[in-house]
């Protein structure tokens, strides 16, 4: 049978992650809260038209109306296109950008071929941030092309997070860095400044020039690519994952943050030109570009997921690799539910966290006494963070739904309008529910004893999943 065993890597990141779960308990710092969405959004003005960029202007009420409006006859009647994008650009300060093209990434190999070639094409500028930079095979690869690329004259940025790079060897940076690439270590792990060490960067952003984004889940490991495993790691499952490539105006708002994070972590000064260069319209997709910053009240990522599936009247379907909602979520999931709305989740079957798997199974019998449909992911690791509601709002990124994606962690988020790339998303879930096994209530309700003594544990330290 085969077993979902964890490379080394991974191993070690998840030991250091569970020092920082009880260094967190130690000194509170998980009482740090969530936003009242429910608050946000009655404090929300409630805007005649949405404001809606294109690649040089802000587009006229007029133009922004006809926008909505036949998203509206494309998608039918939906509250989540107008209202949850006064929250979200109320909350964010972030426009709507209309004029983008975007495209889905279905898994690894997908996402590896699309930065392999935008990194090839690359003429001025390459800025990447990741969680994960594994020095195995595939990291390797990455490296040696960014190399070639820095030596080309193309000036490669790069930041990764300290925790999540724990196992890579300081020697695969070390190389980088001396064939002339920018590299920036985020938040150094330093075990005397816990306060500090626990706020990671979760992001996975690739940017080209300033006028390509590849993003999402994807972190950069041949975990991802089942091939190039071997011996005892041929027995893993092939991991589940989706990344998108953005093309158009809301490339910029990604270049922008990723400078912003740069500068916050004290990155050797960047010259002014090539960052941001003219942008063109590409496609008819609207983007919100959302992020979250450790310290900062707004928790957008949250705030978007839990105001989109209160604003949903269709259907809310969702595929996430970590789920322990708070108790927000799960009022917002019951409530869409027993309005008549078609409330589906995919989630792990195995997951490289037990903890934050057993803390998700404490909340199955709430949610299915409710309606909410529950399927587990069956031969695959699943590590997706995606959402459709009603079929015209999607969402990829790298949040996950559980308190340190929403209140620790560096994140960032895509939320796309369009029914095009909608239903593709909806193709894409179709096909994991195929692959999936339904959760049934009577069923879970007959699950022994042990299980749910490992729930209610689990649900214990939810806060430092």
């Amino acid at each position: 049978m085969i077993q979902n065993k964890m490379t080394p890597g991974f191993k070690k990141q998840r030991f250091v992650h569970g020092f920082f779960i009880l260094a967190c308990v130690c000194l509170c710092d998980g009482c740090a809260t969530l936003p009242e969405v429910s608050k946000v959004i009655d404090e929300t003005p409630s805007n005649e038209t949405l404001q809606i960029a294109s690649a040089k202007r802000l587009l006229s009420p007029k133009q922004s109306e006809d926008i909505i409006r036949r998203l509206k006859a494309e998608a039918g009647l939906t509250d989540v296109l107008k209202r949850q994008i006064d929250v979200l650009e109320s909350a964010s300060g972030v426009t709507l950008k209309s004029g983008n093209r975007v495209t889905l990434l279905i898994d690894g190999p997908a996402t590896y071929s699309a930065m392999f070639e935008a990194i090839k094409s690359a003429k001025n500028n390459i800025n990447l941030e990741t969680f994960i930079f594994s020095d195995d095979d595939e990291g390797k690869r990455l490296a040696d092309l960014l190399l070639e690329k820095q030596a080309s004259g193309v000036q490669v940025n790069m930041i990764y997070d300290s925790v999540g790079s724990l196992h890579t060897s300081p020697s695969f940076f070390e190389r980088m860095r001396k064939g002339g690439i920018h590299v920036v270590e985020y938040n150094p792990v330093n075990l005397l400044r816990v306060s500090r060490t626990i706020h990671r960067d979760h992001r996975k952003v690739l940017i080209i020039d300033g006028s390509l984004v590849i993003t999402g889940g994807v972190n950069i490991s041949g975990v991802y690519v089942s091939s190039e495993l071997s011996g005892r790691e041929r027995n893993q499952l092939e991991w589940r994952d989706t990344d998108i490539k953005i093309e158009g105006p809301a490339v910029a708002n990604y270049q922008a943050i990723f400078l912003e994070t740069w500068k916050q972590q004290k990155g050797p000064e960047l010259p002014h030109s090539g960052y941001f260069p003219p942008l063109k319209n590409e496609g008819k997709d609207l983007v919100l570009v959302i992020a979250n910053t450790p310290g900062k009240e707004n928790r957008l990522t949250f705030i978007s997921y839990v105001s989109a599936i209160i604003f949903a009247n269709n259907s809310v379907h969702l595929t996430n690799a970590y789920f322990v909602p708070d108790e927000q979520t799960i009022s917002a999931l019951k409530g869409a539910a027993k309005r008549g709305v078609d409330v589906k989740i995919i989630l792990p079957r195995i997951s490289t966290s037990s903890l934050a798997l057993y803390a998700g199974h404490y909340y199955y019998s709430d949610l299915l006494e409710s309606g909410v449909k529950l399927y587990e992911r069956q031969n695959a690791t699943l590590h997706a963070k995606t959402g459709v509601i009603d079929g015209v709002w999607s969402t990829v990124g790298s949040s996950n739904m559980d308190f340190w994606s929403f209140l620790m962690n560096d994140e960032i988020n895509a939320v796309i309008l369009s029914t095009e790339f909608a239903s593709e998303m909806e193709k894409m879930f179709d096909k994991d529910i195929s692959n999936s096994d339904q959760v049934k209530l009577e069923k879970w309700k007959q699950r022994p004893l042990y299980p749910r003594i490992r729930e209610l544990i689990a649900h214990m330290f939810r806060h430092w999943l």
